[in-house]
């Protein structure tokens, strides 16, 4: 019999869809904030401001500080048709570059941008999955320019309503202390955050390191086998400097509370915690500065090694982030929570309300 933790129809639950948030509140914490005590089972409801007042000195607050390129553009074939391609690695240099592509489009192709930008297809045996060739080593002026936040599908935002929202999106969907660009999607669980809200925890000698972790497409592949334990993650790039090493070993050394602001940040932390980690017996005292990719992929009967609390926000069903949750927090305490929060109207997904496990 398969442990029921492993199967994916188990992280199923359904969210009317007049609760998937298509805009962000209009102040960032103003959001709504569910609390889950993983020691009594409790859940309490409150809003996002309210965390300088559960989080003290004996907190190290660690948050993701990548910035999404407007890395979805619009070009046309040399009939006039409409292509919007995806750039996987949009900070990437030089003039080729991997990219998600609809519609199909054959090899040999151009595809023709604003301000004389323009690419050739080159073959791959994926229709969607394309290789392209720029005539400019530097595409970065032109995703600035004309470029569109890659929100997720779920964030409707056809025809005009994208160019509509576009600055919105451009501000909204990234963090307030977003800094290296490289991420096709936001930590969003960040999205939160103001700086007075930060300013009022360092205020309070709540530590703040921060880690960088370039969310990429693997946030948008979906699960496709059954037993969740044989999907791969697509790697990732992540970076933790020594001045950020050094916080987290003297929260580690003073045993302070650790608390990861999103899935990504709990990612890079268990990765470096597993490739480059100290340990006294079977507990973690050090980590080393380090980078590198991790495709790490946490589900239940996974052992946490430094994270042990998580500001996340409210997932897709039979998703990665859902289910590392899940492996935090329980899987039935996770679904019961998510329950109690489509009761009570909370807003799902990026632009979504918060969850704070503790």
């Amino acid at each position: 019999m398969k442990n029921n933790d492993n199967l994916l129809q188990n992280y199923n639950y359904y969210v009317p869809n007049e609760l998937i948030a298509q805009i962000p509140v209009e102040k960032r914490d103003n959001s709504k904030l569910i609390v889950l005590n993983r020691q009594s089972l409790g859940i309490s409801h409150h809003n996002f401001s309210d965390i300088t007042k559960m989080l003290g000195a004996n907190d190290l607050l660690v948050i993701n500080t990548t910035k999404v390129v407007p890395a979805r553009l619009y070009g046309k074939k040399k009939t006039g048709g409409k292509v919007e391609l995806l750039f996987l690695n949009p900070a990437l240099h030089g003039a080729r570059h991997h990219v998600l592509m609809k519609p199909y489009v054959k090899h040999g192709e151009k595809i023709y941008f604003e301000d004389n930008y323009e690419c050739v297809v080159e073959q791959t045996d994926d229709p969607l999955n394309k290789t392209v060739i720029f005539n400019n080593d530097d595409i970065s002026p032109l995703l600035e320019k004309h470029g569109f936040m890659p929100l997720p599908p779920y964030i409707k935002r056809k025809d005009d309503l994208a160019l509509k929202l576009s600055n919105m999106d451009r501000e909204r969907y990234q963090t307030v202390y977003a800094d290296e660009k490289g991420a096709i999607a936001a930590p969003t669980a960040g999205l939160h955050f103001t700086k007075e809200i930060l300013n009022e925890l360092k205020n309070k000698k709540v530590e703040i390191a921060e880690i960088t972790l370039h969310v990429g497409w693997g946030t948008f592949k979906t699960i496709e086998n059954e037993d969740i334990s044989t999907h791969k993650m697509l790697d990732e790039k992540y970076i933790i400097d020594e001045y950020n090493a050094k916080k987290i070993n003297t929260a580690l050394s003073s045993q302070k509370r650790i608390i990861a602001v999103g899935t990504t940040t709990v990612r890079t932390l268990e990765s470096v915690a597993n490739v480059t980690g100290v340990y006294d017996g079977n507990k973690l005292s050090s980590i080393k500065a380090s980078s590198g990719r991790t495709d790490i992929f946490i589900h239940p009967g996974y052992s946490f090694k430094i994270v042990n609390s998580m500001i996340t926000n409210l997932h897709l069903p039979c998703s990665t982030p859902l289910i590392m949750a899940s492996a935090f927090a329980g899987r039935s305490f996770i679904l019961e929570a998510y329950k109690e929060a489509v009761e009570k109207k909370y807003r799902f997904f990026s632009y979504g309300d918060s969850m704070f496990i503790i």
